[in-house]
Protein backbone atom coordinates (compact mmCIF):
# COMPACT_ATOMS: atom_id res chain seq x y z
CA UNK A 1 0.00 0.00 0.00
CA UNK A 2 1.65 3.07 -1.09
CA UNK A 3 -0.87 5.96 1.05
CA UNK A 4 2.16 6.57 3.27
CA UNK A 5 4.60 7.73 0.73
CA UNK A 6 4.49 10.48 -2.17
CA UNK A 7 6.36 12.12 -4.80
CA UNK A 8 8.31 15.88 -5.33
CA UNK A 9 10.00 17.50 -7.40
CA UNK A 10 12.13 20.38 -6.68
CA UNK A 11 11.83 22.21 -10.30
CA UNK A 12 14.22 23.93 -12.26
CA UNK A 13 13.29 27.40 -10.77
CA UNK A 14 13.64 26.91 -7.15
CA UNK A 15 16.94 24.84 -7.61
CA UNK A 16 18.14 27.85 -9.82
CA UNK A 17 17.39 30.19 -7.01
CA UNK A 18 19.50 28.57 -4.47
CA UNK A 19 16.07 26.32 -2.58
CA UNK A 20 16.99 23.05 -2.20
CA UNK A 21 18.23 22.90 1.32
CA UNK A 22 15.52 25.67 2.80
CA UNK A 23 12.60 23.16 0.49
CA UNK A 24 14.11 19.59 1.95
CA UNK A 25 14.54 21.30 5.36
CA UNK A 26 10.57 22.68 5.15
CA UNK A 27 9.83 18.98 3.98
CA UNK A 28 11.69 17.40 6.91
CA UNK A 29 10.46 19.81 9.83
CA UNK A 30 6.85 19.18 8.83
CA UNK A 31 7.09 15.36 9.51
CA UNK A 32 8.19 13.90 6.35
CA UNK A 33 10.89 11.39 6.09
CA UNK A 34 12.97 11.42 2.48
CA UNK A 35 13.12 7.62 1.67
CA UNK A 36 14.62 8.59 -1.88
CA UNK A 37 16.68 11.65 -3.32
CA UNK A 38 18.02 12.25 -6.61
CA UNK A 39 19.70 15.53 -7.71
CA UNK A 40 19.16 14.80 -11.58
CA UNK A 41 18.59 16.94 -14.94
CA UNK A 42 15.29 16.15 -17.64
CA UNK A 43 16.09 15.75 -21.52
CA UNK A 44 13.10 17.37 -22.95
CA UNK A 45 12.35 13.40 -23.77
CA UNK A 46 12.47 12.75 -20.29
CA UNK A 47 10.72 15.63 -19.30
CA UNK A 48 7.65 15.33 -22.16
CA UNK A 49 7.31 11.00 -21.06
CA UNK A 50 7.10 12.74 -17.45
CA UNK A 51 4.49 14.41 -18.10
CA UNK A 52 2.87 12.37 -20.85
CA UNK A 53 -0.30 12.59 -19.55
CA UNK A 54 -0.52 16.63 -20.29
CA UNK A 55 0.55 15.76 -23.91
CA UNK A 56 -2.99 17.63 -25.57
CA UNK A 57 -2.80 20.58 -23.15
CA UNK A 58 -2.02 24.03 -24.40
CA UNK A 59 0.71 24.51 -21.69
CA UNK A 60 2.35 20.95 -22.72
CA UNK A 61 5.28 22.59 -25.16
CA UNK A 62 6.09 25.29 -22.64
CA UNK A 63 6.27 22.72 -19.21
CA UNK A 64 8.50 20.16 -21.56
CA UNK A 65 10.89 23.21 -22.39
CA UNK A 66 10.80 24.62 -18.71
CA UNK A 67 11.24 21.25 -16.83
CA UNK A 68 14.29 20.37 -18.69
CA UNK A 69 15.76 24.00 -18.76
CA UNK A 70 18.21 22.88 -15.64
CA UNK A 71 18.76 20.32 -12.38
CA UNK A 72 15.46 19.27 -10.48
CA UNK A 73 15.70 17.50 -7.42
CA UNK A 74 13.39 14.15 -7.18
CA UNK A 75 12.43 12.50 -3.79
CA UNK A 76 10.10 10.01 -2.32
CA UNK A 77 8.24 11.01 1.25
CA UNK A 78 7.12 9.10 3.30
CA UNK A 79 4.59 10.14 6.45
CA UNK A 80 1.21 9.15 7.35
CA UNK A 81 -1.56 10.33 5.07
CA UNK A 82 1.57 11.48 2.51
CA UNK A 83 -0.44 12.84 -0.24
CA UNK A 84 -2.75 15.30 1.52
CA UNK A 85 -0.37 16.37 3.80
CA UNK A 86 2.51 17.21 0.81
CA UNK A 87 -0.33 18.57 -1.16
CA UNK A 88 -1.06 21.09 1.54
CA UNK A 89 2.30 21.76 2.67
CA UNK A 90 3.54 22.73 -0.98
CA UNK A 91 0.36 24.76 -1.17
CA UNK A 92 -1.81 26.15 -4.57
CA UNK A 93 -0.17 25.86 -7.71
CA UNK A 94 -0.60 29.48 -8.17
CA UNK A 95 1.48 30.96 -5.44
CA UNK A 96 -0.41 34.01 -5.33
CA UNK A 97 -2.53 32.28 -3.99
CA UNK A 98 -0.91 29.49 -1.63
CA UNK A 99 -1.09 30.23 2.01
CA UNK A 100 1.46 31.81 4.00
CA UNK A 101 4.22 29.83 5.05
CA UNK A 102 3.29 27.15 2.37
CA UNK A 103 6.71 25.94 0.09
CA UNK A 104 4.93 27.71 -2.94
CA UNK A 105 3.94 31.19 -1.02
CA UNK A 106 7.79 31.00 -0.10
CA UNK A 107 9.84 29.22 -2.87
CA UNK A 108 8.03 29.95 -6.00
CA UNK A 109 7.45 32.94 -8.80
CA UNK A 110 4.72 32.29 -10.66
CA UNK A 111 2.10 29.38 -11.53
CA UNK A 112 4.84 27.96 -14.40
CA UNK A 113 7.75 28.22 -12.02
CA UNK A 114 6.22 27.20 -8.79
CA UNK A 115 8.97 25.45 -7.52
CA UNK A 116 7.94 21.86 -6.65
CA UNK A 117 5.71 19.06 -8.08
CA UNK A 118 3.60 16.82 -5.67
CA UNK A 119 1.80 13.87 -6.66
CA UNK A 120 -2.01 14.06 -6.58
CA UNK A 121 -2.85 10.32 -5.84
CA UNK A 122 -1.59 7.19 -4.37
CA UNK A 123 -1.62 5.65 -8.25
CA UNK A 124 0.60 9.19 -9.61
CA UNK A 125 3.00 9.08 -6.55
CA UNK A 126 3.88 5.16 -7.27
CA UNK A 127 4.13 6.15 -11.31
CA UNK A 128 6.17 9.24 -10.49
CA UNK A 129 8.37 7.50 -7.97
CA UNK A 130 9.24 4.20 -10.40
CA UNK A 131 9.93 7.17 -13.33
CA UNK A 132 12.92 8.47 -10.90
CA UNK A 133 14.02 5.55 -8.71
CA UNK A 134 14.90 1.79 -8.68
CA UNK A 135 14.35 -0.34 -5.69
CA UNK A 136 18.11 -0.30 -5.12
CA UNK A 137 17.88 3.49 -4.38
CA UNK A 138 14.55 3.51 -1.87
CA UNK A 139 15.95 3.43 2.11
Amino acid sequence: MESNKTFTMIKPDAVANGHIGAILDKITSNGFKIVALKYTALSAEKAGEFYSVHKERPFYKDLVSFMSSGPIVAAILEKDNAIEDYRKLIGATDPSKAEPGTIRNLFAKSIDANAVHGSDSDENAAIEGNFFFSAFERF
